[in-house]
């Protein structure tokens, strides 16, 4: 008995409830209205969003809420029953009950979609049923592109060798996004940007140059420079030339003086000219075992950007080092050694000429050409004799032909008897 009095009054509410007259909670909304003025808002990215909802009329109990999206892939933007101090979203005017307007602070280009002012209204022993809904408002967050970042090569480069250079931004909406480029104040031809879309729904571009480095580009720069239509102005990268640049030295070694006396101090200077970066180690050899030198200053900077420097040796000018190769050893930021040598020419003033050594050649040289005169002379001899000798045998041989006796006459016949007196007249006749 006491459990059926218990339950009496909770029995009686669900009777009066399944009892109720159908179309009341109809009646109650017919004159109800939800205003969603706002089709399309366009917004910068880290400013505030205002989503503007108003009602009028009666609908019954339930909360306003907002939504992004309807159906099933919707999600809830604020629900006045469930508060969060730490969210971006709050109402404009707190405990209304027909001023549902709302403000998103520090609006991010993923809060971009179509957002509901939805009315619901309280079922009993259910959840909140939707009611009706505004018109839905377009948000669209234009973002600004990040501050363009340029990068170069890794390694240096040389005059005269083209390199690459990228200028990248991001995060960006919308997609349409203007690029150039300028070798200091001159405009430079790139490649198409490419655009593409993150999952954020925002864009990010990337341009690529190429440019052939010049040996004065120690003080040049590139600036890449995005334009897009969020930005009252063109936001710029620059990149420094001379952090990719390599322009290895002139190396020149000069000996003073050359020829030197015996036992005099010989100075050797080493001259690296145009160079870049100032990163540079110098060593001198003698006969390619290594001496000390000194440095006469630290790198200078001279035209263009570029560095020069110099570098001394002293070398005792003995005999024995005659003919020396005095060698200036160069590493330009850790490349390979480079190198330019000079000789130790030395003379001997007692001599009134250069060196023993040398007098010794010269007197070599000397003696051959007098064995070349005397050889010369020699078959210039044998040439005059030998046609002195052709000479004499041709007239010999014409002496002997003269002694020769003439050919007898032929003979007569024998005369005859009485007529050798004549004969003999003749003969002598």
């Amino acid at each position: 008995m006491v459990l059926v009095a218990q339950e009496l009054p909770l029995m009686c509410l669900v009777l009066l409830l399944l009892c109720r007259e159908p179309g009341v909670d109809a009646q109650a909304g017919q004159d109800f209205a939800l205003q969603q003025p706002q089709a399309k808002v366009t917004v910068t990215a880290g400013e505030t969003l205002t989503l503007i909802c108003t009602t009028s009329g009666a609908a019954g109990p339930g909360p306003v809420m907002w939504l992004k999206g309807l159906g099933s892939g919707n999600k809830t933007v604020y629900d006045p029953n469930n508060r969060d101090p730490s969210s971006r979203v709050t109402e404009a005017v707190r405990e209304s009950d027909t001023n549902y307007t709302i403000h998103i602070r520090n609006v991010q280009p993923e809060d971009m979609g179509t957002y509901y002012c939805v009315k619901f209204v309280k079922i009993a022993f259910a959840a909140d049923e939707f009611f009706r809904h505004g018109s839905g408002t377009e948000v669209t967050v234009q973002a600004k592109p990040s501050t363009p970042l340029v990068s170069g090569p890794e390694q240096r480069a040389r005059p005269d060798e083209s390199v690459p250079f990228t200028c990248t931004t991001g995060g960006f909406f919308p997609d349409k996004i203007d690029v150039k480029w300028f070798k200091n104040s001159n405009p430079m031809t790139a490649k198409t940007p490419q655009v593409t879309q993150s999952r954020m729904k925002t864009y990010n571009m990337s341009s690529t140059v190429q440019v052939t480095l010049q040996k004065d580009d120690a003080r040049s720069q590139i600036t890449c420079e995005v334009s897009h239509p969020t930005l009252q102005a063109p936001l710029q990268g620059r990149f420094q030339l001379s952090r990719v640049l390599r322009v290895p030295p002139s190396i020149e070694v000069r000996a003073e003086p050359s020829p030197a006396e015996v036992n005099k101090t010989v100075a050797f200077t080493c001259l690296l000219k145009e160079f870049y970066p100032a990163k540079v180690f110098i060593s001198w050899l003698e006969n390619g075992i290594e001496i000390k030198g000194q440095n006469l200053s630290g790198p200078l900077e001279v035209s263009r950007g570029l560095f020069e420097l110099r570098s001394r040796v002293e070398v005792q000018a003995t005999e024995e080092k005659n003919g020396s190769t005095i060698t200036c050893r160069v590493v330009h930021d850790g490349q390979a050694p480079a190198n330019d040598s000079a000789v130790l020419w030395i003379s001997n003033p007692t001599l009134g000429g250069l060196s023993n050594e040398f007098q010794i050649n010269k007197g070599a040289n000397v003696l051959s050409s007098l064995l070349l005169l005397l050889s010369m002379g020699v078959l210039l001899e044998k040439g005059l004799l030998g046609g002195l000798l052709f000479f004499l045998f041709k007239r010999m041989n014409r002496k002997a032909s003269e002694m020769l006796p003439y050919p007898a006459p032929p003979q007569s016949p024998a005369p005859a008897a009485g007529s050798q007196g004549l004969a003999t007249v003749s003969s002598d006749l």
